[in-house]
């Protein structure tokens, strides 16, 4: 009989996780679009200050996805949640519950932790992914929507404010 199992991950994952994330953005139609190295994980997530947290899932001893996070704020709600970056578990391997052990650990953390919120976002196309989560409860937040500035604008809008002292 075949064994899942979900653990924190290590810098000896490293590697595997990027991997994943390359996955992700081939399964997300963007191949090219992944800028980050093994170099940026292991600083951002297994050095202080830690910028993220993660699970890794075995499927058979196998790497066969992961769950990465962060912790995020909530103004109205005065408290701090759990922001879900990425979940993906490898094509060959869906549909063994691998996605719903790693959101249910990451629900896990913000629950011990006191969140009254885990998010994320999925690609409105992603109608799988949009069913699984429905069934576990989650509800589309279809009023919002999300606003990004990044490389040449974000320095541009950065150059019209005057730096502050720390």
């Amino acid at each position: 009989m075949a064994e899942m199992k979900v653990r924190w991950a290590a810098p000896q994952d490293v590697a595997s996780i990027l991997g994943l994330i390359r996955e992700l953005a081939e399964y997300e139609r963007e191949p090219d679009a992944v800028l980050a190295t093994e170099a940026d994980l292991l600083r951002d997530g297994f050095t202080e200050p830690r910028r993220f947290r993660c699970f890794m899932a075995e499927y058979d001893g196998a790497v066969a996805g992961f769950a990465l996070f962060f912790t995020s704020y909530s103004t109205w709600r005065g408290h701090h949640g759990i922001r879900l970056e990425d979940l993906y578990v490898t094509p060959s391997l869906r549909g063994r519950g691998i996605g719903k052990a790693l959101l249910a650990q990451v629900a896990r953390v913000a629950v011990e932790e006191g969140c009254p919120r885990l998010e994320w976002d999925v690609l409105e196309w992603n109608e799988p992914a949009i069913a699984v989560y429905q069934r576990l409860g989650a509800h589309i937040q279809t009023e919002w929507r999300i606003m990004r500035i990044a490389d040449e604008k974000l320095a541009a809008l950065a150059s019209l404010s005057e730096p502050l002292p720390l």
